[in-house]
């Protein structure tokens, strides 16, 4: 991964480092408390794109006995040891996760463990081919991992619009993207238009139960964040 790639290295940890305790807080809080309600029945967990594991606690990781991570930041990994020593983990190569079978892939490469996708399906991916379709991909996803428990948070849009709400919403299945904008940005209408960059994740898994928040990244920067799981 390049140094200063958006979604990750260099900007990404420095971001962490002047925001992580201010900014990022009710985020990160936000999924701690989704993760503690989402138990696997697995004692392997992969985790994909976690980064220095700025969202992830201690408790919960220590409900698994294997860790695999599969994250090309070198940097990240470095972090993510250090911020939960004494805790064993497993780095994995690419696995080819940016091609058409890349959920297959993750499912024939590790048959005993839980996935956990770490706000990485709506990122950039690492050797994803030009003209990548991430839609047609994760439409992929469900049978893919069917059978399989796995898990994600992940962006459904990006705004430098501040939200008019910052409380999360439970929904009970999925809607579309607009209509998830519209509780978050209220009063929009053609006078006030809300320019988003669309990250193509909205519609997954479309009668699953999830959560919705705003992550602030930086000032001026905001994320609608998608909460759901499978299995």
């Amino acid at each position: 991964m390049p140094l200063f790639h958006p979604s990750g290295g260099l900007v990404y940890h420095a971001r962490a480092w002047r925001w992580g305790n201010r900014l990022w807080a009710p985020f990160h809080d936000q999924v701690r408390r989704w993760l503690t309600d989402w138990r696997p029945p697995a004692s392997h967990l992969l985790l994909l794109g976690p980064s220095g594991g700025y969202a992830l606690s201690r408790p919960f990781l220590e409900r698994f006995d294997r860790l695999t991570v599969v994250e090309p930041d070198p940097l990240a990994r470095r972090l993510l040891v250090r911020r939960f020593p004494g805790r064993a983990f497993a780095f994995a190569g690419d696995p080819g996760l940016a091609r058409a079978d890349g959920f297959a892939r993750l499912a024939r490469a590790w048959p005993d463990a839980a996935f956990l996708f770490c706000n990485l399906l709506g990122q950039d991916l690492t050797g994803a081919p030009d003209g990548f379709d991430r839609p047609a991909w994760l439409r992929r996803l469900p049978a893919d991992l069917a059978g399989r428990h796995w898990a994600s948070w992940h962006d459904l849009a990006a705004t430098d619009q501040a939200p008019t709400r910052h409380d999360p919403v439970d929904l009970p299945r999925g809607e579309d993207l607009e209509a998830s904008l519209a509780r978050f940005w209220q009063g929009r209408g053609p006078d006030h238009p809300l320019a988003i960059h669309d990250s193509g994740c909205a519609g997954l898994l479309p009668d699953a139960p999830r959560r919705l928040a705003v992550w602030q990244l930086a000032p001026g920067r905001h994320h609608l964040i998608e909460w759901l799981a499978a299995g």
